[in-house]
Protein backbone atom coordinates (compact mmCIF):
# COMPACT_ATOMS: atom_id res chain seq x y z
CA UNK A 1 0.00 0.00 0.00
CA UNK A 2 2.81 2.39 0.87
CA UNK A 3 4.60 1.49 -2.36
CA UNK A 4 1.45 2.19 -4.40
CA UNK A 5 0.98 5.51 -2.62
CA UNK A 6 4.60 6.51 -3.27
CA UNK A 7 4.26 5.49 -6.92
CA UNK A 8 1.08 7.54 -7.27
CA UNK A 9 2.77 10.54 -5.64
CA UNK A 10 5.78 10.18 -7.95
CA UNK A 11 3.52 10.10 -10.99
CA UNK A 12 1.55 13.06 -9.68
CA UNK A 13 4.74 15.06 -9.06
CA UNK A 14 6.05 14.15 -12.50
CA UNK A 15 2.78 15.31 -14.09
CA UNK A 16 2.90 18.61 -12.22
CA UNK A 17 6.57 19.01 -13.15
CA UNK A 18 5.85 18.37 -16.83
CA UNK A 19 2.93 20.79 -16.74
CA UNK A 20 5.14 23.52 -15.26
CA UNK A 21 7.80 22.89 -17.89
CA UNK A 22 5.22 23.19 -20.68
CA UNK A 23 3.90 26.44 -19.19
CA UNK A 24 7.45 27.84 -19.00
CA UNK A 25 8.11 26.82 -22.59
CA UNK A 26 4.87 28.46 -23.72
CA UNK A 27 6.31 31.79 -22.55
CA UNK A 28 8.78 31.53 -25.43
CA UNK A 29 6.31 30.00 -27.92
CA UNK A 30 3.51 32.57 -27.53
CA UNK A 31 5.36 35.37 -29.40
CA UNK A 32 5.14 33.06 -32.45
CA UNK A 33 1.40 32.50 -32.06
CA UNK A 34 0.61 33.55 -35.64
CA UNK A 35 2.85 30.86 -37.08
CA UNK A 36 1.47 28.30 -34.62
CA UNK A 37 -2.12 29.26 -35.47
CA UNK A 38 -1.33 28.91 -39.18
CA UNK A 39 0.09 25.44 -38.48
CA UNK A 40 -3.07 24.43 -36.63
CA UNK A 41 -5.22 25.52 -39.57
CA UNK A 42 -3.02 23.62 -41.99
CA UNK A 43 -3.26 20.57 -39.70
CA UNK A 44 -7.02 20.59 -40.21
CA UNK A 45 -6.55 20.62 -43.98
CA UNK A 46 -4.03 17.76 -43.81
CA UNK A 47 -6.31 15.74 -41.53
CA UNK A 48 -9.32 16.29 -43.74
CA UNK A 49 -7.35 15.12 -46.76
CA UNK A 50 -6.11 12.06 -44.90
CA UNK A 51 -9.65 11.03 -43.91
CA UNK A 52 -10.95 11.25 -47.45
CA UNK A 53 -9.42 8.22 -49.15
CA UNK A 54 -11.03 5.42 -47.01
CA UNK A 55 -14.42 6.98 -47.78
CA UNK A 56 -13.50 7.10 -51.46
CA UNK A 57 -12.50 3.42 -51.19
CA UNK A 58 -15.93 2.55 -49.75
CA UNK A 59 -17.73 4.45 -52.53
CA UNK A 60 -15.57 2.81 -55.18
CA UNK A 61 -16.32 -0.70 -53.91
CA UNK A 62 -20.03 -0.36 -53.07
CA UNK A 63 -21.15 1.94 -55.91
CA UNK A 64 -18.96 0.91 -58.80
CA UNK A 65 -16.72 -2.17 -58.38
CA UNK A 66 -19.30 -4.48 -56.70
CA UNK A 67 -22.43 -2.86 -58.17
CA UNK A 68 -23.58 -5.23 -60.96
CA UNK A 69 -26.52 -2.98 -61.87
CA UNK A 70 -24.26 -0.42 -63.57
CA UNK A 71 -22.77 -0.80 -67.03
CA UNK A 72 -18.99 -1.19 -67.36
CA UNK A 73 -18.70 2.29 -68.89
CA UNK A 74 -20.63 3.84 -65.99
CA UNK A 75 -18.38 2.05 -63.50
CA UNK A 76 -15.25 3.28 -65.24
CA UNK A 77 -16.61 6.83 -65.42
CA UNK A 78 -17.45 6.77 -61.70
CA UNK A 79 -14.01 5.42 -60.77
CA UNK A 80 -12.39 8.15 -62.90
CA UNK A 81 -14.30 10.82 -60.98
CA UNK A 82 -13.25 9.33 -57.65
CA UNK A 83 -9.64 9.10 -58.87
CA UNK A 84 -9.68 12.76 -59.92
CA UNK A 85 -11.06 13.76 -56.51
CA UNK A 86 -8.35 11.68 -54.85
CA UNK A 87 -5.60 13.42 -56.87
CA UNK A 88 -6.95 16.86 -55.94
CA UNK A 89 -7.05 15.87 -52.26
CA UNK A 90 -3.46 14.56 -52.41
CA UNK A 91 -2.25 17.79 -54.04
CA UNK A 92 -3.99 19.91 -51.39
CA UNK A 93 -2.46 17.80 -48.60
CA UNK A 94 1.00 18.17 -50.15
CA UNK A 95 0.77 21.97 -50.33
CA UNK A 96 -0.65 22.21 -46.79
CA UNK A 97 2.04 19.88 -45.41
CA UNK A 98 4.80 21.87 -47.15
CA UNK A 99 3.55 25.19 -45.74
CA UNK A 100 3.09 23.70 -42.27
CA UNK A 101 6.66 22.37 -42.10
CA UNK A 102 8.04 25.79 -43.09
CA UNK A 103 5.85 27.60 -40.55
CA UNK A 104 6.77 25.24 -37.71
CA UNK A 105 10.49 25.24 -38.56
CA UNK A 106 10.46 29.03 -38.59
CA UNK A 107 8.55 29.20 -35.31
CA UNK A 108 10.87 26.59 -33.78
CA UNK A 109 14.04 28.42 -34.78
CA UNK A 110 12.76 31.75 -33.44
CA UNK A 111 11.56 30.13 -30.20
CA UNK A 112 14.86 28.36 -29.54
CA UNK A 113 16.77 31.52 -30.44
CA UNK A 114 14.78 33.45 -27.81
CA UNK A 115 15.27 30.65 -25.26
CA UNK A 116 19.02 30.41 -25.88
CA UNK A 117 19.43 34.19 -25.69
CA UNK A 118 17.35 34.43 -22.52
CA UNK A 119 19.34 31.62 -20.88
CA UNK A 120 22.67 33.23 -21.71
CA UNK A 121 21.45 36.64 -20.51
CA UNK A 122 20.48 34.99 -17.23
CA UNK A 123 23.79 33.16 -16.83
CA UNK A 124 25.98 36.23 -17.40
CA UNK A 125 24.17 37.99 -14.53
CA UNK A 126 25.05 35.26 -12.03
CA UNK A 127 27.85 35.77 -9.55
CA UNK A 128 31.28 34.14 -9.62
CA UNK A 129 30.33 31.74 -6.85
CA UNK A 130 27.91 30.06 -9.26
CA UNK A 131 30.62 29.53 -11.88
CA UNK A 132 33.00 28.24 -9.23
CA UNK A 133 30.45 25.57 -8.28
CA UNK A 134 29.48 24.53 -11.86
CA UNK A 135 31.75 22.98 -14.46
CA UNK A 136 32.09 24.72 -17.80
CA UNK A 137 31.05 21.68 -19.84
CA UNK A 138 27.72 21.41 -18.05
CA UNK A 139 26.86 25.04 -18.79
CA UNK A 140 27.87 24.60 -22.43
CA UNK A 141 25.62 21.53 -22.67
CA UNK A 142 22.63 23.55 -21.45
CA UNK A 143 23.09 26.13 -24.22
CA UNK A 144 23.81 23.64 -27.01
CA UNK A 145 22.73 19.99 -26.69
CA UNK A 146 19.78 20.58 -24.37
CA UNK A 147 18.29 23.40 -26.43
CA UNK A 148 18.89 21.41 -29.63
CA UNK A 149 16.91 18.53 -28.10
CA UNK A 150 14.04 20.89 -27.38
CA UNK A 151 14.21 22.20 -30.94
CA UNK A 152 13.94 18.67 -32.31
CA UNK A 153 10.88 18.12 -30.15
CA UNK A 154 9.32 21.37 -31.31
CA UNK A 155 9.82 20.74 -35.02
CA UNK A 156 9.39 16.98 -35.09
CA UNK A 157 6.98 16.15 -32.29
CA UNK A 158 4.78 19.23 -32.54
CA UNK A 159 4.06 18.36 -36.19
CA UNK A 160 2.98 14.91 -35.05
CA UNK A 161 0.87 16.29 -32.20
CA UNK A 162 -0.89 18.74 -34.52
CA UNK A 163 -1.53 16.41 -37.42
CA UNK A 164 -1.95 13.07 -35.73
CA UNK A 165 -3.83 14.43 -32.72
CA UNK A 166 -6.42 16.10 -34.93
CA UNK A 167 -6.52 12.96 -37.09
CA UNK A 168 -7.26 10.79 -34.04
CA UNK A 169 -10.24 12.93 -33.11
CA UNK A 170 -11.49 12.97 -36.70
CA UNK A 171 -11.13 9.21 -37.13
CA UNK A 172 -12.96 8.48 -33.88
CA UNK A 173 -15.83 10.67 -35.05
CA UNK A 174 -15.98 8.95 -38.43
CA UNK A 175 -15.80 5.46 -36.89
CA UNK A 176 -18.65 6.21 -34.48
CA UNK A 177 -20.69 7.55 -37.38
CA UNK A 178 -20.00 4.46 -39.53
CA UNK A 179 -20.69 1.75 -36.89
CA UNK A 180 -20.85 2.31 -33.13
CA UNK A 181 -20.50 -1.40 -32.32
CA UNK A 182 -17.15 -1.75 -34.08
CA UNK A 183 -16.04 1.55 -32.52
CA UNK A 184 -16.76 0.26 -29.01
CA UNK A 185 -14.85 -2.94 -29.80
CA UNK A 186 -11.89 -0.82 -30.89
CA UNK A 187 -12.17 1.37 -27.78
CA UNK A 188 -11.75 -1.71 -25.57
CA UNK A 189 -8.02 -1.64 -26.35
CA UNK A 190 -7.57 2.00 -25.23
CA UNK A 191 -7.06 1.43 -21.46
CA UNK A 192 -4.30 -1.11 -22.06
CA UNK A 193 -2.58 1.22 -24.55
CA UNK A 194 -2.76 4.05 -21.98
CA UNK A 195 -1.26 1.91 -19.19
CA UNK A 196 1.57 0.70 -21.45
CA UNK A 197 2.39 4.29 -22.45
CA UNK A 198 2.31 5.48 -18.85
CA UNK A 199 4.60 2.71 -17.60
CA UNK A 200 7.17 2.98 -20.37
CA UNK A 201 7.01 6.77 -20.23
CA UNK A 202 8.25 6.70 -16.67
CA UNK A 203 11.09 4.31 -17.54
CA UNK A 204 12.03 6.37 -20.58
CA UNK A 205 12.16 9.63 -18.60
CA UNK A 206 14.54 8.10 -16.05
CA UNK A 207 16.70 6.72 -18.86
CA UNK A 208 17.00 10.07 -20.59
CA UNK A 209 17.83 11.86 -17.35
CA UNK A 210 20.79 9.52 -16.96
CA UNK A 211 21.79 10.02 -20.60
CA UNK A 212 21.73 13.83 -20.30
CA UNK A 213 23.66 13.70 -17.02
CA UNK A 214 26.39 11.44 -18.43
CA UNK A 215 26.62 13.51 -21.62
CA UNK A 216 27.11 16.69 -19.58
CA UNK A 217 29.85 14.91 -17.66
CA UNK A 218 31.61 13.96 -20.90
CA UNK A 219 31.38 17.53 -22.19
CA UNK A 220 32.79 18.91 -18.95
CA UNK A 221 35.65 16.37 -18.98
CA UNK A 222 36.54 17.14 -22.60
CA UNK A 223 36.51 20.88 -21.91
CA UNK A 224 38.91 20.52 -19.02
CA UNK A 225 41.10 17.93 -20.75
CA UNK A 226 41.60 20.01 -23.90
CA UNK A 227 42.41 23.14 -21.89
CA UNK A 228 44.87 21.25 -19.71
CA UNK A 229 46.47 19.15 -22.45
CA UNK A 230 49.95 20.72 -22.05
CA UNK A 231 49.98 19.78 -18.36
CA UNK A 232 48.59 16.30 -19.10
CA UNK A 233 51.33 15.57 -21.63
CA UNK A 234 54.06 17.15 -19.52
CA UNK A 235 53.28 14.92 -16.54
CA UNK A 236 52.58 11.83 -18.70
CA UNK A 237 48.97 11.50 -17.57
CA UNK A 238 47.62 10.37 -20.97
CA UNK A 239 46.82 6.84 -19.78
CA UNK A 240 45.05 8.13 -16.70
CA UNK A 241 42.95 10.51 -18.80
CA UNK A 242 42.11 7.71 -21.26
CA UNK A 243 40.95 5.54 -18.36
CA UNK A 244 38.78 8.29 -16.88
CA UNK A 245 37.24 9.11 -20.26
CA UNK A 246 36.61 5.41 -20.90
CA UNK A 247 34.70 5.17 -17.61
CA UNK A 248 32.58 8.22 -18.48
CA UNK A 249 31.98 6.91 -21.99
CA UNK A 250 30.98 3.46 -20.73
CA UNK A 251 28.45 4.99 -18.33
CA UNK A 252 26.94 6.97 -21.19
CA UNK A 253 26.85 3.82 -23.35
CA UNK A 254 25.09 1.81 -20.61
CA UNK A 255 22.46 4.53 -20.18
CA UNK A 256 21.89 4.73 -23.95
CA UNK A 257 21.55 0.94 -24.29
CA UNK A 258 19.06 0.86 -21.41
CA UNK A 259 16.96 3.51 -23.19
CA UNK A 260 17.11 1.46 -26.42
CA UNK A 261 15.89 -1.62 -24.56
CA UNK A 262 12.96 0.30 -23.12
CA UNK A 263 12.02 1.66 -26.53
CA UNK A 264 12.49 -1.71 -28.25
CA UNK A 265 9.82 -3.22 -26.00
CA UNK A 266 7.43 -0.28 -26.07
CA UNK A 267 7.01 0.06 -29.88
CA UNK A 268 6.34 -3.65 -30.58
CA UNK A 269 3.70 -3.68 -27.82
CA UNK A 270 1.85 -0.89 -29.61
CA UNK A 271 2.06 -2.88 -32.86
CA UNK A 272 0.68 -5.95 -31.08
CA UNK A 273 -2.27 -3.94 -29.80
CA UNK A 274 -2.91 -2.74 -33.35
CA UNK A 275 -2.88 -6.33 -34.63
CA UNK A 276 -5.22 -7.48 -31.84
CA UNK A 277 -7.66 -4.69 -32.68
CA UNK A 278 -7.48 -5.56 -36.38
CA UNK A 279 -8.22 -9.23 -35.65
CA UNK A 280 -11.25 -8.30 -33.52
CA UNK A 281 -12.60 -5.99 -36.24
CA UNK A 282 -12.18 -8.62 -38.98
CA UNK A 283 -13.78 -11.30 -36.78
CA UNK A 284 -16.77 -9.24 -35.71
CA UNK A 285 -17.14 -7.13 -38.87
CA UNK A 286 -16.78 -10.17 -41.14
CA UNK A 287 -19.69 -11.77 -39.31
CA UNK A 288 -21.81 -8.66 -39.91
CA UNK A 289 -20.95 -8.76 -43.63
CA UNK A 290 -21.91 -12.42 -43.89
CA UNK A 291 -25.20 -11.66 -42.15
CA UNK A 292 -25.84 -8.80 -44.62
CA UNK A 293 -25.82 -6.24 -41.77
CA UNK A 294 -22.89 -4.40 -43.37
CA UNK A 295 -21.45 -3.99 -46.84
CA UNK A 296 -17.93 -5.14 -47.60
CA UNK A 297 -17.09 -1.57 -48.65
CA UNK A 298 -17.98 -0.26 -45.18
CA UNK A 299 -15.89 -2.99 -43.56
CA UNK A 300 -12.92 -2.18 -45.83
CA UNK A 301 -13.27 1.53 -45.07
CA UNK A 302 -13.56 0.79 -41.34
CA UNK A 303 -10.38 -1.32 -41.41
CA UNK A 304 -8.61 1.44 -43.31
CA UNK A 305 -9.75 4.04 -40.78
CA UNK A 306 -8.69 1.74 -37.96
CA UNK A 307 -5.22 1.35 -39.44
CA UNK A 308 -5.11 5.13 -39.81
CA UNK A 309 -6.15 5.36 -36.16
CA UNK A 310 -3.20 3.30 -34.96
CA UNK A 311 -0.79 5.13 -37.22
CA UNK A 312 -0.85 8.29 -35.01
CA UNK A 313 -0.39 6.09 -31.93
CA UNK A 314 2.58 4.44 -33.61
CA UNK A 315 3.92 7.89 -34.52
CA UNK A 316 3.54 8.98 -30.91
CA UNK A 317 5.45 5.89 -29.80
CA UNK A 318 8.29 6.55 -32.24
CA UNK A 319 8.49 10.21 -31.20
CA UNK A 320 8.16 9.42 -27.52
CA UNK A 321 11.91 9.05 -27.05
CA UNK A 322 12.36 12.54 -28.50
CA UNK A 323 9.73 13.90 -26.11
CA UNK A 324 11.36 12.28 -23.08
CA UNK A 325 14.81 13.49 -24.12
CA UNK A 326 13.47 17.00 -24.64
CA UNK A 327 11.63 17.05 -21.32
CA UNK A 328 14.79 15.89 -19.53
CA UNK A 329 16.66 18.73 -21.26
CA UNK A 330 13.89 21.19 -20.38
CA UNK A 331 14.20 20.22 -16.72
CA UNK A 332 17.90 21.05 -16.75
CA UNK A 333 17.43 24.30 -18.69
CA UNK A 334 14.73 25.69 -16.43
CA UNK A 335 16.63 24.54 -13.33
CA UNK A 336 19.40 26.83 -14.56
CA UNK A 337 16.83 29.62 -14.90
CA UNK A 338 16.02 29.10 -11.22
CA UNK A 339 19.58 29.99 -10.17
CA UNK A 340 19.61 33.38 -8.45
CA UNK A 341 22.32 35.88 -7.63
CA UNK A 342 24.09 35.07 -4.39
CA UNK A 343 24.93 38.74 -3.79
CA UNK A 344 21.68 40.64 -3.24
CA UNK A 345 20.77 43.51 -5.52
CA UNK A 346 20.78 47.01 -4.12
CA UNK A 347 17.34 48.35 -3.33
CA UNK A 348 17.09 51.89 -4.60
CA UNK A 349 20.77 52.07 -5.66
CA UNK A 350 22.53 55.40 -5.31
CA UNK A 351 23.70 57.32 -8.35
CA UNK A 352 27.41 56.99 -9.01
CA UNK A 353 28.25 59.79 -11.39
CA UNK A 354 31.45 61.14 -9.82
CA UNK A 355 34.01 59.16 -7.82
CA UNK A 356 36.87 60.59 -5.78
CA UNK A 357 38.44 57.19 -5.10
CA UNK A 358 38.59 56.92 -1.30
CA UNK A 359 38.44 53.21 -0.35
CA UNK A 360 37.98 51.84 3.13
CA UNK A 361 37.71 48.27 4.41
CA UNK A 362 36.17 48.38 7.87
CA UNK A 363 36.49 45.17 9.96
CA UNK A 364 35.64 42.95 6.95
CA UNK A 365 35.01 39.24 7.44
CA UNK A 366 34.42 37.02 4.41
CA UNK A 367 34.47 33.30 3.64
CA UNK A 368 33.72 31.33 0.48
CA UNK A 369 32.76 28.31 2.57
CA UNK A 370 30.99 28.71 5.92
CA UNK A 371 33.36 28.33 8.84
CA UNK A 372 36.53 28.95 6.79
CA UNK A 373 37.13 32.73 6.74
CA UNK A 374 39.44 34.02 4.03
CA UNK A 375 39.42 37.55 5.43
CA UNK A 376 39.11 38.01 9.19
CA UNK A 377 38.70 41.51 10.59
CA UNK A 378 40.54 43.29 7.74
CA UNK A 379 40.61 47.10 7.99
CA UNK A 380 42.54 49.61 5.89
CA UNK A 381 42.01 52.85 4.03
CA UNK A 382 43.32 54.25 0.73
CA UNK A 383 43.10 57.99 0.11
CA UNK A 384 42.19 59.30 -3.36
CA UNK A 385 45.12 59.28 -5.76
CA UNK A 386 47.25 57.10 -3.50
CA UNK A 387 48.68 53.64 -4.16
CA UNK A 388 48.21 50.69 -1.82
CA UNK A 389 50.23 47.50 -2.25
CA UNK A 390 48.99 44.17 -0.89
CA UNK A 391 51.39 41.24 -0.57
CA UNK A 392 51.30 37.87 1.09
CA UNK A 393 51.61 34.16 0.53
CA UNK A 394 49.20 32.24 -1.68
CA UNK A 395 45.87 31.88 0.11
CA UNK A 396 46.41 34.86 2.38
CA UNK A 397 43.36 36.70 0.96
CA UNK A 398 44.91 39.15 -1.52
CA UNK A 399 42.72 38.34 -4.53
CA UNK A 400 39.65 38.17 -2.28
CA UNK A 401 40.13 41.87 -1.54
CA UNK A 402 39.83 42.52 -5.29
CA UNK A 403 36.73 40.32 -5.58
CA UNK A 404 35.02 42.19 -2.76
CA UNK A 405 35.99 45.58 -4.16
CA UNK A 406 34.51 44.65 -7.54
CA UNK A 407 31.40 43.31 -5.73
CA UNK A 408 31.77 39.85 -7.17
CA UNK A 409 30.91 38.94 -3.58
CA UNK A 410 29.65 40.83 -0.53
CA UNK A 411 31.25 40.46 2.92
CA UNK A 412 29.42 38.54 5.63
CA UNK A 413 30.45 41.11 8.23
CA UNK A 414 31.91 44.59 8.15
CA UNK A 415 31.74 47.24 5.45
CA UNK A 416 33.57 48.24 2.30
CA UNK A 417 33.19 51.95 1.64
CA UNK A 418 33.75 54.01 -1.47
CA UNK A 419 33.86 57.74 -0.77
CA UNK A 420 32.26 56.98 2.59
CA UNK A 421 29.31 54.99 1.17
CA UNK A 422 28.84 51.21 1.57
CA UNK A 423 29.38 49.41 -1.75
CA UNK A 424 26.16 47.47 -1.23
CA UNK A 425 24.22 50.70 -1.80
CA UNK A 426 25.60 51.07 -5.33
CA UNK A 427 24.44 49.36 -8.49
CA UNK A 428 27.16 46.81 -9.32
CA UNK A 429 27.31 47.62 -13.03
CA UNK A 430 27.63 51.35 -12.41
CA UNK A 431 30.24 50.67 -9.73
CA UNK A 432 32.40 48.60 -12.07
CA UNK A 433 32.45 51.41 -14.64
CA UNK A 434 34.70 53.29 -12.21
CA UNK A 435 36.97 50.33 -11.43
CA UNK A 436 39.78 49.15 -13.70
CA UNK A 437 41.04 45.62 -13.13
CA UNK A 438 44.09 43.93 -14.66
CA UNK A 439 44.40 40.28 -13.72
CA UNK A 440 47.04 37.62 -14.23
CA UNK A 441 44.92 35.76 -16.80
CA UNK A 442 43.82 38.04 -19.65
CA UNK A 443 40.74 37.20 -21.71
CA UNK A 444 41.29 37.94 -25.41
CA UNK A 445 38.21 38.53 -27.56
CA UNK A 446 38.51 37.05 -31.10
CA UNK A 447 38.91 40.19 -33.20
CA UNK A 448 41.35 42.99 -33.91
CA UNK A 449 43.67 44.62 -31.38
CA UNK A 450 41.56 47.79 -31.64
CA UNK A 451 38.40 45.82 -30.78
CA UNK A 452 40.14 44.19 -27.82
CA UNK A 453 41.19 47.57 -26.48
CA UNK A 454 37.89 49.42 -26.97
CA UNK A 455 35.43 46.55 -26.27
CA UNK A 456 32.57 48.28 -28.16
CA UNK A 457 33.54 51.75 -26.98
CA UNK A 458 33.96 54.62 -29.43
CA UNK A 459 37.19 56.63 -29.23
CA UNK A 460 39.03 58.84 -31.68
CA UNK A 461 42.13 57.41 -33.35
CA UNK A 462 44.28 60.00 -31.61
CA UNK A 463 42.98 58.87 -28.22
CA UNK A 464 43.61 55.22 -29.10
CA UNK A 465 47.20 56.09 -30.05
CA UNK A 466 47.67 57.93 -26.75
CA UNK A 467 46.40 54.88 -24.85
CA UNK A 468 48.66 52.46 -26.72
CA UNK A 469 51.55 54.79 -26.04
CA UNK A 470 50.88 54.90 -22.31
CA UNK A 471 50.48 51.13 -22.21
CA UNK A 472 53.79 50.64 -24.08
CA UNK A 473 52.06 48.87 -26.98
CA UNK A 474 53.21 51.14 -29.79
CA UNK A 475 56.45 49.27 -30.42
CA UNK A 476 54.62 45.98 -30.72
CA UNK A 477 51.80 47.37 -32.88
CA UNK A 478 54.17 48.97 -35.39
CA UNK A 479 55.64 45.56 -36.19
CA UNK A 480 52.23 44.08 -37.06
CA UNK A 481 51.18 43.85 -40.74
CA UNK A 482 47.87 45.65 -40.17
CA UNK A 483 48.65 47.56 -37.03
CA UNK A 484 45.65 48.03 -34.72
CA UNK A 485 43.46 46.12 -37.19
CA UNK A 486 45.52 42.92 -36.87
CA UNK A 487 43.31 40.06 -35.75
CA UNK A 488 44.25 38.25 -32.54
CA UNK A 489 42.74 35.41 -30.54
CA UNK A 490 40.82 32.56 -32.18
CA UNK A 491 41.42 32.63 -35.93
CA UNK A 492 44.21 35.24 -35.55
CA UNK A 493 47.73 35.57 -34.24
CA UNK A 494 48.66 34.42 -30.74
CA UNK A 495 49.97 36.87 -28.17
CA UNK A 496 52.62 36.22 -25.57
CA UNK A 497 51.80 36.54 -21.87
CA UNK A 498 53.51 39.92 -21.73
CA UNK A 499 51.70 41.24 -24.81
CA UNK A 500 48.38 40.16 -23.32
CA UNK A 501 49.17 42.07 -20.13
CA UNK A 502 50.00 45.21 -22.08
CA UNK A 503 46.79 44.82 -24.06
CA UNK A 504 44.81 44.43 -20.84
CA UNK A 505 46.42 47.59 -19.53
CA UNK A 506 45.36 49.51 -22.65
CA UNK A 507 41.85 48.08 -22.30
CA UNK A 508 41.55 49.52 -18.80
CA UNK A 509 42.91 52.88 -19.86
CA UNK A 510 40.20 53.08 -22.54
CA UNK A 511 37.66 53.10 -19.71
CA UNK A 512 39.60 55.80 -17.81
CA UNK A 513 38.63 54.48 -14.35
CA UNK A 514 39.16 56.42 -11.16
CA UNK A 515 40.33 53.29 -9.33
CA UNK A 516 42.93 50.91 -10.77
CA UNK A 517 43.52 47.39 -9.43
CA UNK A 518 46.45 45.24 -10.57
CA UNK A 519 46.05 41.64 -9.41
CA UNK A 520 49.29 39.72 -10.04
CA UNK A 521 49.59 41.65 -13.34
CA UNK A 522 53.35 41.14 -13.60
CA UNK A 523 53.72 37.60 -12.26
CA UNK A 524 53.82 35.79 -15.62
CA UNK A 525 55.98 38.06 -17.76
CA UNK A 526 59.64 38.57 -18.54
CA UNK A 527 61.78 41.30 -17.04
CA UNK A 528 61.76 43.45 -20.18
CA UNK A 529 57.96 43.47 -20.41
CA UNK A 530 57.71 44.10 -16.69
CA UNK A 531 59.83 47.20 -17.17
CA UNK A 532 57.42 48.38 -19.89
CA UNK A 533 54.45 47.87 -17.57
CA UNK A 534 56.26 49.67 -14.76
CA UNK A 535 56.74 52.66 -17.05
CA UNK A 536 53.06 52.56 -18.01
CA UNK A 537 51.97 52.35 -14.38
CA UNK A 538 54.03 55.40 -13.46
CA UNK A 539 52.30 57.40 -16.18
CA UNK A 540 48.72 56.49 -15.35
CA UNK A 541 48.55 56.12 -11.56
CA UNK A 542 48.65 59.90 -11.12
CA UNK A 543 45.30 61.14 -9.77
CA UNK A 544 44.03 57.56 -9.51
CA UNK A 545 43.53 55.37 -6.49
CA UNK A 546 45.63 52.29 -7.19
CA UNK A 547 45.71 48.89 -5.47
CA UNK A 548 48.60 46.61 -6.48
CA UNK A 549 48.58 42.93 -5.58
CA UNK A 550 51.80 41.13 -6.47
CA UNK A 551 54.27 38.43 -5.53
CA UNK A 552 57.22 40.37 -6.92
CA UNK A 553 58.14 42.87 -4.24
CA UNK A 554 60.06 45.02 -6.74
CA UNK A 555 56.77 46.14 -8.32
CA UNK A 556 55.35 47.65 -5.13
CA UNK A 557 58.23 49.57 -3.57
CA UNK A 558 56.94 52.93 -4.79
CA UNK A 559 53.51 52.36 -3.17
CA UNK A 560 52.40 54.99 -0.65
CA UNK A 561 51.44 52.20 1.70
CA UNK A 562 52.04 48.46 1.88
CA UNK A 563 50.02 45.90 3.81
CA UNK A 564 51.18 42.33 4.40
CA UNK A 565 48.49 39.63 4.58
CA UNK A 566 48.83 36.34 6.41
CA UNK A 567 45.97 33.84 6.82
CA UNK A 568 43.33 36.49 6.17
CA UNK A 569 44.71 39.14 8.51
CA UNK A 570 46.88 42.22 8.13
CA UNK A 571 50.07 41.51 10.06
CA UNK A 572 52.18 44.49 8.95
CA UNK A 573 51.60 47.79 7.17
CA UNK A 574 53.58 50.91 6.30
CA UNK A 575 55.94 52.23 3.64
CA UNK A 576 58.75 50.16 2.18
CA UNK A 577 61.32 51.94 4.32
CA UNK A 578 59.26 51.58 7.51
CA UNK A 579 58.71 47.88 6.97
CA UNK A 580 62.36 47.24 6.23
CA UNK A 581 63.36 48.99 9.44
CA UNK A 582 61.23 46.83 11.71
CA UNK A 583 62.72 43.67 10.12
CA UNK A 584 59.46 41.74 10.25
CA UNK A 585 57.75 39.52 7.70
CA UNK A 586 58.15 42.05 4.88
CA UNK A 587 61.88 42.27 5.54
CA UNK A 588 62.08 38.48 5.62
CA UNK A 589 60.29 38.23 2.21
CA UNK A 590 62.60 40.83 0.73
CA UNK A 591 65.65 38.93 1.86
CA UNK A 592 64.32 35.64 0.47
CA UNK A 593 63.50 37.18 -2.90
CA UNK A 594 66.91 38.84 -3.10
CA UNK A 595 68.60 35.55 -2.34
CA UNK A 596 69.89 36.69 1.03
CA UNK A 597 69.47 34.62 4.18
CA UNK A 598 67.11 36.25 6.63
CA UNK A 599 68.64 34.46 9.59
CA UNK A 600 70.48 36.64 12.13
Amino acid sequence: MNYDQETFEDEQNRFHGDFKLIVRLLEFVLPQWKLVALSVGLALVITGAGLTWPKLLQLAMDRYILNASLSPSARIEGLNRLGLIFMVVIAAAFVANFCQVIALEWAGQKTMDALRQSLFNHVVRLDLSFFSANRVGRLVTRHTNDIQNMYEMFTSVIVTLFNEGVRLVGILGVLLWMDWRLSLLLAATFPLIFLISLFFGRLSRLAFRKIRSHLAGINAFLQEAVQGMPVIQMFLRENDMRKRFSELNDRYLDAAIYQIRVFSIFVPLIDIMSSVALALIIWYGGGLVLKKYMTIGILAAFISYMRLFFQPIREFAQKYNIVQSAMASAERIFQLFEEKDYAPRSEGPLALERVEGRIEFRDVLFSYDPGSPVLNGVSFQVEPGRTLAVIGATGSGKTTITNLLERFYDPQQGQILLDGVDLRRFDRNRLRDHLGLIMQDVFIVPGSIRENILLDRELEDSEVERITGLSQLNGFIKKLPRGLDTRVGEGGMDLSAGQKQLLAFARVLARDPKILVLDEATSNIDTETEMLIEEAIKAVTANRTCIVIAHRLSTIRRADRIIIMDHGRIVEQGTHEDLMEIEGLYHHLQMLQNGVSAAP
